[in-house]
C-alpha cells in the first residue's frame, strides 16, 4: 500500500522529521488560498503514486500569483503517466544549498533492512544505484536489535555528508527506521533531504509504502488506503479478482502465477525492455478472466506492446486461447500486437485454436519476450 506524499509528510512531522510548512488543495481556488498563506515561492505539486513528477510537468515552483495559478490549472485534473491528478500538496519553498538521499528499505538477499544514505539527492536513486553504486552507503540492520546511533553516523559518514549537518542526517535516518519497524513499512525514504544555506535540514519529499500484509494491525494507515486508492487499473483489477501493479515500461505483461510474472518481468528486463506492469490471472483461469485481463492491459496507454505467458497446470490452454480469440476479436483493429506462449497442460489444443491473424506465436519464453521487446520498440519509432 503506497501513501501519498502529504500523508506520508504527515507522519514524518508528527515523528520530529523537519518538513516544509504545507496545505492539500483539490482546486485551484483552494491553491491560491495556500499561497496566500504560505507565502512565495511555493512548490505545487501533483499527489499521484508515480515516480519522476518533477519531468512530467506534475510539479512547479511558483514564484507569484500569476505563476501559482496556472501551475494550479495544468496540474489539476491532468493525466500523469495514467493517474488523473485531483489533489495537489502546495508546499513553502526551500532554499537550498544541497540535496541528499535517505532511506530503509528491505534487502531480500541478506535478510536485513538495509539504511542507504547518498549524496546524489534529488534524483532517481534506482539510476545512482546502476550508474555510481559507490555513491551510495549502505548499513545493514539486524531487526533483533534495531538501528544503533552508531550506525546512523557510520553510514551518514561513509557517504561523505558534510559534518556540518551529519547529525541531523543521522537523526532523520534513525527517525527514519523506526517508523520503517513500527509502522511496518516495505520502504521508506526522503529524496531529497535539503540542506538550506543555514544547514538546517528539510525533508522535501516522502516515499512510504506499508505492506499489505501488516495492514491488519495498522488500523490508522488502513483507512488511508481508499484514500490512496486513485489508480482506474487498479481498481479494474480489485473488481476483477487480479493481482496487478502497475510499472513504467511500455511492455505489457499477463501470465498466470507470480512466479511465472516475475519471471517475465525478469526476462523483458534482460531483454532490453521495460515492464509496463505485474499482471497475474491466477491458477485455473477461465476464457472470461482472460478477456478480462487483456482489456486491462489494453487500457493502459503507457502499453506499446503484450506478452501472454501461460503455464498449463490448473489453468487449461485451450480455455485460454479463447478468451484471448474472443477479447481479440470484439477489437475492429488490436490495439496493441500481442505475443504468445503457451506451455503444459492442453498447450497443443490451444496452439491450434488460437487465432493467428490476431496474435503471433512463440514456442519459448525466451522468443516471445523477445519479440514483444521488439514490437514495443517497433511502436516507438
Amino acid at each position: 500500500m503506497k501513501l501519498h506524499e502529504y500523508q506520508a509528510k504527515d507522519i514524518f512531522a508528527d515523528a520530529g522529521i523537519p518538513v516544509p510548512e504545507s496545505r492539500l488543495a483539490s482546486s485551484v481556488d483552494e491553491v491560491m488560498d495556500a499561497v496566500e498563506d504560505i507565502g512565495y515561492p511555493a512548490a505545487i505539486k501533483a499527489q499521484v503514486h508515480v515516480g519522476g513528477r518533477g519531468k512530467a510537468g506534475g510539479i512547479k515552483i511558483a514564484t507569484s500569483e500569476e505563476e501559482a495559478r496556472e501551475a494550479a490549472d495544468s496540474i489539476l485534473g491532468m493525466d500523469l503517466k495514467g493517474y488523473t491528478v485531483e489533489q495537489v500538496l502546495v508546499e513553502a519553498g526551500v532554499d537550498f544549498k544541497n540535496e541528499l538521499y535517505v532511506g530503509v528499505t528491505m534487502d531480500r538477499g541478506e535478510g536485513k533492512p538495509v539504511a542507504m544514505v547518498s549524496t546524489e539527492g534529488g534524483v532517481d536513486i534506482e539510476s545512482v544505484a546502476e550508474e555510481t553504486p559507490d555513491a551510495i552507503a549502505r548499513e545493514h540492520i539486524d531487526p533483533a536489535f534495531g538501528m544503533h546511533p552508531y550506525q546512523a553516523r557510520k553510514v551518514c559518514y561513509e557517504a561523505g555528508i558534510p559534518k556540518e549537518v551529519a547529525l541531523d542526517v543521522a537523526s532523520i535516518l534513525t527517525t527514519l527506521y523506526e517508523l520503517y519497524e513500527s509502522k511496518d513499512a516495505s520502504e521508506i525514504e526522503v529524496n531529497p533531504v535539503m540542506i538550506t544555506e543555514d544547514d538546517e535540514v528539510v525533508a522535501a519529499d516522502a516515499v512510504m509504502n506499508i505492506d499489505d500484509d501488516a495492514l491488519f494491525r495498522q488500523s490508522e494507515l488502513a483507512e488511508m488506503e481508499e484514500e490512496a486508492y486513485e489508480d482506474e487499473l487498479e481498481k479494474k483489477a480489485g473488481e476483477y479478482g487480479f493481482d496487478y501493479v502497475r510499472l513504467s515500461g511500455n511492455v505489457g505483461i499477463i501470465g498466470n502465477g507470480a512466479g511465472l510474472v516475475m519471471t517475465t518481468l525478469d526476462l523483458v528486463d534482460y531483454y532490453g525492455g521495460k515492464p509496463a506492469n505485474f499482471l497475474d490471472i491466477g491458477g485455473g483461469a477461465k476464457a472470461e478472466r482472460v478477456t478480462h485481463a487483456l482489456d486491462m492491459v489494453f487500457s493502459d496507454e503507457n502499453v506499446d506492446a503484450v506478452v501472454f505467458n501461460i503455464f498449463g497446470g490448473i489453468t487449461r490452454g485451450d480455455e485460454v486461447a479463447k478468451g484471448i480469440n474472443e477479447a481479440l476479436e470484439a477489437f475492429d483493429e488490436i490495439p496493441k500486437k500481442v505475443v504468445v506462449r503457451l506451455a503444459g497442460t492442453n498447450a497443443e489444443e490451444g496452439m491450434e485454436i488460437l487465432n493467428t491473424d490476431l496474435v503471433e506465436v512463440e514456442k519459448t519464453l525466451e522468443d516471445a519476450v523477445q519479440r514483444a521487446v521488439q514490437n514495443a520498440e517497433e511502436a516507438n519509432q
